[in-house]
């Protein structure tokens, strides 16, 4: 599993931060930093991050 987030639809909310913390994790100077292939134990988290995510930024690529 792959994700992509599309930069233009993303506003920054942070949804996915709360919802998949070690996929999604707040960088410096409140940058999202995106592990783009997280493990397979985390897709419910990342599922969820995806349904969350109030602009629809995000999707899961399946490899």
């Amino acid at each position: 599993m792959r994700v992509v987030v599309d930069l233009d639809l993303c506003q920054g909310h942070g949804m996915c931060e709360l919802e998949a913390p070690d996929v999604f994790e707040a960088g410096r100077d409140a940058v999202t930093i995106l592990n783009e292939n997280p493990d397979e134990s985390q897709r419910a988290e990342v599922e969820a991050a995806v349904r969350f995510c109030p602009t629809q930024a995000l999707k899961i690529v399946e490899e």
